[in-house]
């Protein structure tokens, strides 16, 4: 660790490896997509209900995280940045430098390069305006200089998400090949032309960020997060919502499955990356903390083109091996996706955005808590717990749970949240998994290997 920042080097009985949180999450969605400033308002608001499950250190004004996903407020950034392509056409990176100028202009230039090298157009440079009185003592040490760029979108790409995806990994592998002294400072909080992060080493409370007390920052979702790092060390980049998610638990199973995804990093083929699949390795980095490389896994799904629901449910499947209420398709359907990648398992809850859909989900064992509840104005609130916003009981139209291994799928392009029914369906009537999984090699079925030597085990 460099000047008590980031996460330590392994020493001792410590490792990085072992960072896990538990924290409190939240999310308000308007259902039929209409974006306005008071779902933003609303989510703020969440987040400062959940304060007590966020932490602070000796400095007590310095929290363990906290921040905010939405949508790109496309009416506000018209306001502050000139001949912005129509929504949509334009992605916006917001980047975490080193303090130190030198290299944050290095940083600077690798990135314009590395934007053009993938024939994508600069249009500008924006600096983040902050309340820096807003920032406590120990987080203005390790506070990054914060700027955004903005990208437009190349006529000759139809898939521009996985464009800013590539980018991001390429920028983000060759700033790490340099060994920058303030390395730990740089991070990208999100690269997208659909959502945009802004978050920090923050209270709940803390209007650290000028640009979310704008009137004309708009959307109809959004996602908070607040972070209790209960045997973790609290940083900057590791400050949620992360690119994709919010999650609040643990993943006990993390450090198999990041193994595993980097052991098969050099058999992954995908038609929709091609021949540059090698640019986005690696996908997953074991110093970073479980939610982290969760949102890698998810990042990476969503790429190559799964939908949000496939991936949650490939990821964090429900228990469904001795389900008798289940059907014989569903459980066809994970049976043949267990067998191609291992489940993200822990206690959890945690909400995840591609940015028209919102999916909420607890694991198998439904160990963390999501309550949620619709109102008549189709507006929907998850949190981890009750009472976050308050509501006139007559304005509701219904509230509950989430229940363990069950989903709760909101799309906001359709205008509606989609039924059990309908969630079954939409998987298993992508393929025939049963019959897949009947044409499956087995072991009794592989051809007989003759060996070399004689089988003489009565000498052994």
């Amino acid at each position: 660790m460099k000047r008590g920042i980031g996460i330590p080097e392994a020493q001792g009985l410590y490792n990085p490896e072992f960072e896990k949180d538990n924290c409190g999450i939240g999310m308000v969605t308007d259902i039929k997509g209409r974006k306005s400033n008071k779902i933003v308002k609303m989510a703020v608001q969440v987040l400062e209900r959940l304060e007590h499950r966020g932490a602070v250190g000796a400095d007590p004004t310095t929290g363990d995280g906290a921040g905010v996903l939405i949508q790109i407020p496309d009416e506000f950034f018209r306001t502050k940045v000139k001949n912005l392509p129509e929504e949509g056409k334009y992605g916006v990176g917001m980047i975490f430098f080193p303090q130190n100028k030198v290299e944050r202009n290095l940083c600077e230039e690798i990135i314009e390069k590395i934007i053009i090298e993938e024939k994508q157009e600069i249009i500008t440079w924006r600096d983040i305006p902050v309340n820096k009185d807003q920032v406590g003592k120990t987080a203005e040490l390790s506070r990054p200089y914060i700027k955004q760029i903005f990208i437009k979108k190349s006529e000759k790409i139809e898939n521009f998400e996985l464009r800013l995806y590539i980018i991001r990994k390429r920028i983000e592998n060759k700033i790490r090949e340099l060994k920058l002294e303030q390395e730990e400072f740089f991070y990208i909080p999100s690269m997208s032309s659909k959502t945009i992060v802004y978050k920090g080493l923050l209270l709940a409370n803390q209007s650290f960020y000028k640009d979310l007390e704008d009137e004309t920052v708009k959307s109809s979702i959004a996602l908070i997060h607040q972070r209790y790092s209960t045997n973790t060390f609290p940083s900057w980049d590791l400050a949620q919502p992360f690119r994709y998610l919010i999650h609040n638990g643990e993943i006990n199973t993390v450090k198999g499955n990041v193994n595993w995804m980097t052991a098969r990093e050099p058999e992954l083929f995908n038609e929709v990356f091609g021949s540059e699949i090698s640019k986005i390795f690696p996908v997953q980095l074991a110093e970073k903390s479980d939610s982290a490389n969760l949102d890698n896994a998810i990042e990476l799904m969503l790429c190559s083109g799964k939908s949000l629901l496939e991936v949650a449910s490939i990821m964090i499947p429900p228990a469904w091996e001795k389900n008798t209420e289940m059907s014989k398709e569903m459980k066809d359907y994970y049976e043949y996706y267990s067998g191609l990648i291992e489940p993200w398992d822990g206690p959890a809850s945690l909400v995840m955005t591609d940015g028209s859909q919102v999916l909420g989900k607890l694991d198998r064992n439904g160990l963390r808590p999501a309550r949620y509840l619709i109102t008549k104005d189709d507006i929907v609130i998850l949190a981890s717990e009750a009472g976050t916003i308050d509501i006139d009981p007559a304005d509701i139209k219904e509230n509950g749970r989430l229940q363990p291994g069950k989903v709760l799928l909101i799309d906001t392009k359709a205008g509606r949240i989609l039924s059990d029914e309908e969630i079954e369906k939409k998987l298993i009537s992508k393929s025939d998994f049963g019959k897949w999984l009947k044409k499956k090699k087995v072991l009794d079925d592989l051809d007989k290997v003759n060996s070399r030597y004689d089988e003489d085990f009565e000498s052994i």
